[in-house]
């Protein structure tokens, strides 16, 4: 059976951090000690001296493209860039074309990633309209949420029937998590901008046509809703302040029946940024105020916001390139969330602590995933080591994901992360994707 031993780490998990050693067998944790000796010829040992081990980043928010979208990227492409980002486990999106929205196409994805996915892998299904008898089939066990967009984004999955939402928020097990955006408001926006620029909308009236106003109504609705019904949801990628008012700290993320989550552009760039990134920071929901992103913050570190996530979504470069009204939403942000947030750590914006219960306990938690999450003998070993003190700069050249550009490009992180492991595999180690695969697919305790 393989074994590693991980020596001399900074182990990082349940509020803590220890120094220790931690031993892996196979697939799981087999022992953490202060100090714990090699037993045999055969195990592998790794001198994690001066880094953090963490447990594997659980990414609760990505669209992968595949399939029917796989000129800018697929499962495989996708899933490696995660590995390099220390995501040990990803839920991939319904958006796909065909949409996942019924059992037959969740299960050709569940296939696809059986052999192509180098992370562990689970697949959100898609809510429409008129397909709540397909939802009420799905095997609670295996699949993590029903995913509903209640403001058009990529794909054209809107659900904007009241009384269909009131069925769905009543009867359906599953947490549900929601995209909330106002599409009458984005609508009428929308109409606006375009009397007022013509085909020439800039860049910057993203956050005005997709407003402040649009994501609250929509959101407000949606919690107002939830507590009518019991429904139990999860509201993906807050971006403004207000919203965060919706949203308690007074339950154990276990016993919360409303929960949210927040993605890294919203906690790294504002408004300001448009006029230098232009369409590479254009998403939906719209990147918004300084201000806003500030309240973001004290939301995520006071325990309002429970999940930080990415939202990867590449388009290519050519499509990015597009004017306002023809340009797709979305980035990749698979390989630089971690790094990304270490940049914070390192300027004391939020513990190293903190970044591991926002993207790896509360998202096992929040969404029941067995023995993952943590670092803790029986866990699987998903496993993530970061050296904070070792530059690296994002260029084309390490990138990744398929579409081969990135909103970071250019910014040096501190951090680099020098191995991760996928149950008990060394799945990635500076800069080179093992290209052995020994991804799972995740179960629910249900």
């Amino acid at each position: 059976m393989r074994k590693t031993l991980i020596k001399n780490a900074k182990i990082v998990t349940d509020g803590i951090t220890r120094n220790g050693d931690l031993l892996i067998e196979g697939d799981v944790i087999k022992e953490i000690s202060d100090s714990i000796s090699a037993k045999d010829g055969n195990t592998i040992i790794i001198d994690a001296e001066g880094k953090y081990l963490l447990p594997g980043v659980i990414d609760d928010q990505v669209h992968f493209r595949e399939p029917g979208l796989t000129h800018k990227g697929n499962i495989e492409s996708e899933s490696a860039a995660a590995v390099a980002g220390g995501i040990t486990t990803y839920m991939e999106m319904p958006n796909t074309s065909p949409q996942t929205t019924t059992i037959k196409e969740w299960e050709n994805k569940m296939a696809t990633a059986a052999k192509d996915s180098y992370a562990n892998y689970a697949f959100m299904f898609g809510g429409t309209n008129d397909n709540l008898d397909e939802i009420l089939k799905v095997d609670i066990t295996k699949v993590p949420a029903l995913k509903l967009f209640l403001g058009s984004s990529t794909g054209n999955m809107l659900v904007d029937d009241k009384e269909v939402l009131k069925k769905i928020f009543s009867n359906v097990k599953l947490r549900i998590a929601l995209h909330c955006e106002d599409e009458a408001t984005i609508k009428a926006n929308l109409q606006t901008a375009i009397e007022t620029y013509g085909d020439d909308i800039p860049m910057e009236q993203h956050p005005v046509i997709r407003s402040e106003e649009a994501c609250y109504l929509s959101s407000s609705g949606a919690v107002e809703l939830a507590k009518e019904t019991g429904g139990r949801i999860h509201v993906f990628h807050l971006s403004t302040g207000r919203e965060t008012a919706l949203f308690n700290n007074k339950k154990a993320i276990k016993d919360k029946q409303i929960t949210s989550e927040v993605c890294i552009h919203h906690l790294w760039f504002s408004d300001e940024d448009y006029a230098s990134k232009g369409s590479l920071i254009k998403w939906n929901p719209a990147v918004k105020t300084v201000k806003d992103r500030e309240e973001i913050w004290e939301a995520l570190l006071d325990d309002r916001i429970d999940v930080i996530a990415t939202d990867h979504a590449p388009h290519t470069i050519d499509e990015k390139s597009n004017s306002y009204l023809n340009c797709p939403s979305g980035g990749p942000l698979v390989q630089h969330a971690l790094p990304a947030m270490m940049q914070f750590v390192a300027k004391e914006k939020i513990s190293i602590e903190k970044v591991v219960e926002k993207m790896c306990h509360n998202p096992a938690l929040l969404f029941d995933i067995a023995d993952r999450g943590f670092i803790r003998e029986g866990y699987k070993a998903d496993l993530v080591l970061v050296d904070p003190n070792n530059p690296w700069t994002v260029t084309k050249d390490n990138i990744l994901a398929k579409c081969g550009w990135s909103p970071f490009e250019g910014v040096t992180f501190n951090s680099r992360i020098t191995h991760t492991f996928v149950n008990g595999h060394l799945a990635y180690q500076n800069f080179k994707v093992n290209k052995v695969k020994n991804a799972q697919a995740l179960t629910f305790q249900r």
